[in-house]
Parts: structure tokens; sequence; C-alpha cells
């Protein structure tokens, strides 16, 4: 499984931390993220995942600013994504089992890294249900 991973200076130490999950889980990673703490502006890296999502790069992808809410709205301007900004594990699950999501936004600032680790496992491994849920993701394309 190929994810792609882009994050600003609020989830450089997050981004880390999950990059090593994930390849202790021999997925291949696309880093678009900053690797420094210095205050640098999200869309420059959540751009570049949101496009790898559309255009088939990756399968799944993993942002990460302080609230989460700027990298979902960035991600969310593509063709195809469906971007989930996540706190809790029930919001995940639900996410990725009715909404399709195929990017999972996490809110630095709000959650903890041991938390943003088992969203990400729950983000890889929950599957979606279909059925009444394929129509609605299919009404959500403008």
């Amino acid at each position: 499984m190929t994810i792609v991973i882009a994050n600003d200076h609020a989830g450089t130490v997050y981004k880390f931390k999950i990059i090593k999950y994930l390849e202790e889980n021999n997925c291949k990673i696309i880093n678009f993220g900053t690797d420094y703490t210095n205050s640098m502006d999200y869309p420059d890296t959540i751009h570049k995942a949101a496009i790898a999502i559309q255009n088939n790069k990756a399968d799944l992808g993993i942002i990460i600013c302080g609230s989460g809410n700027g990298a979902q709205m960035t991600a969310n301007k593509y063709k195809n994504v469906r971007a989930a900004l996540c706190w809790n594990n029930e919001l995940v699950q639900l996410a990725r089992q009715h909404n399709d999501a195929n990017i999972l936004s996490i809110p630095a600032r709000f959650v903890s890294e041991q938390q943003a680790l088992s969203f990400v496992k729950l983000f890889l491994n929950t599957k979606f249900k279909g059925g009444r849920h394929q129509i609605r993701v299919n009404k959500i394309p403008c």
C-alpha cells in the first residue's frame, strides 16, 4: 500500500512517528511534509498530497497540521479527494466505513501522538462499507 503524507510545522514530530509505523508495516511512503518545526504554510505541502491521491499515485493519505482544519479544507478542493478531520477513533472508523475517506486529517495540537498513531492504524485497517453509503459518496462531487 502506498501512503502519501504531508504536514506543516505543527505535525513534524507526529509525521516521523507515523512514518516509522508505516515503514514497519511495509507501506510505501510518499513524504511531502516539512521535516522542520519552523513556521511554514500548510497548503504548500497539502496540495501535493491531495494531487497524489487525485492522480492515483497513492492509495491513502495522512495530513497533519495544528487544528487539522486548514489541511482538510485544502485537500478537499481536489476531485475524488475525501479528507476527513478526525479527533477520535469513532470518527476515523465512520469516515472510512461511511464516507470512503481517502485522506485522514490529524489535528496535532488537539490529540496526543499515541492517539494519532491509533487513528492511522484504524484508518488503514477499516474498509468502506459501500451499499447505501456508496450512493451518498457518489453525490459528494460538485
